[in-house]
């Protein structure tokens, strides 16, 4: 867990900058952007101007207090940390067409730095929830280009469900279904919030008795596509060809395709309308709304116990879900 920012130099990261951007430039400045709360942000500006992004994962850079499980890759939705993950996340993103950054340098073995290092291409400018705050009919052809990856997402199809690093590795994920996973994750979430905060351990019984017959009406299904996971609009960067560009997609799994559209619907509200697609199933649509309510109550109120710096905003998106969850009991 993190105990407050830690100063990552210039000379830290110049040897990194020099082979990803070569051409003989320099490493002039870096900038830590803000925004990341398990990995360190860090934008590389060098002597030419030329610029790309540093990801580091450091303990030292990872906001949350660690909980036991966290390291546990067989559960889909352990902490998506590490290089390992963001690399297997690149590699089949790419291979379906879906705009990433551009790999410019990997370093897992400290050549360069003590943490796991990557360096990837720079993407300027607004992102997507800046873009539809400031002109949503600006923001038209990039939403119907970000449904277009969504669609290529939805399309392929995976063996199993779980983290792609480990799907694709030939691991086995805890469980027995994505639905089964869900539940267990919700009533932690819901137990973990009711130990927080009143409203919800008054509430616990009847949001427990609520999670069991919505897992129970759900009928099995064996088809598994590629989920983002937290796909909100903060996580798209808009290049300059007007393009959306994923980023922070450590956590990419193999799931049910109604998770992603449920935190879509979340996160973009009366803007999510070009993204939403036929045929999705109600019934899980109808669990995972409410888990992942509970899951933005619980996990933000854990967030607090450590030194996330913008503690308002985080107890904000706290209140907002715990009301939202009530409000489904």
């Amino acid at each position: 867990m993190a105990s407050g920012l830690r100063a990552v130099t210039r000379d830290q990261l110049a040897g990194a900058a020099r082979e990803a951007l070569g051409g003989g430039r320099e490493l002039a400045g870096v900038e830590r952007l803000a925004g990341g709360s398990k990995k360190g942000v860090y934008r590389l500006v060098m002597d030419d101007a030329t610029t790309a992004i540093a990801y580091l994962w450091d303990d030292a850079e990872n906001y949350w207090p660690a909980k036991e499980g966290d390291d546990d890759l067989a559960d889909p939705f352990s902490p998506g940390l590490g290089l390992d993950l963001f690399e297997a996340a690149h590699t089949r993103l790419d291979g379906l067409g879906v705009r990433v950054p551009a790999l410019r340098l990997v370093d897992r073995d400290g050549a360069h730095h003590p943490a796991d290092l990557a360096i990837v291409e720079d993407i300027p400018g607004e992102n997507l929830e800046q873009l539809l705050a400031r002109d949503p009919s600006a923001a038209a052809p990039v939403m119907a280009r970000l449904a277009e990856s969504l669609a290529a997402m939805r399309q392929y199809r995976a063996p199993a469900y779980g983290k792609v690093a480990v799907v694709d590795g030939g691991g086995t994920s805890h469980g027995t279904s994505c639905e089964g996973v869900v539940l267990g994750h919700a009533l932690r979430d819901l137990a973990e919030a009711a130990s927080r905060d009143p409203r919800v351990a008054s509430a616990r019984d009847r949001l427990d008795e609520r999670l069991r017959v919505l897992a129970a009406a759900i009928r099995p299904r064996e088809e598994f596509v590629v989920v983002h996971g937290e796909l909100g609009p903060d996580h798209v960067q808009v290049d300059a060809a007007g393009r959306p560009v994923v980023i922070d997609i450590e956590g990419l799994m193999y799931l049910d395709v109604e998770w992603e559209h449920v935190f879509l619907r979340i996160r973009l509200h009366d803007a999510y309308e070009p993204l939403a697609v036929a045929d999705l199933d109600e019934d899980r649509l109808a669990l995972y709304m409410l888990a992942q309510r509970l899951s933005l109550t619980a996990g933000p109120l854990r967030l607090l116990d450590g030194p996330f710096p913008d503690r308002e905003f985080m107890a904000g998106i706290a209140e907002h879900n715990l009301n939202e969850a009530l409000a489904l009991a």
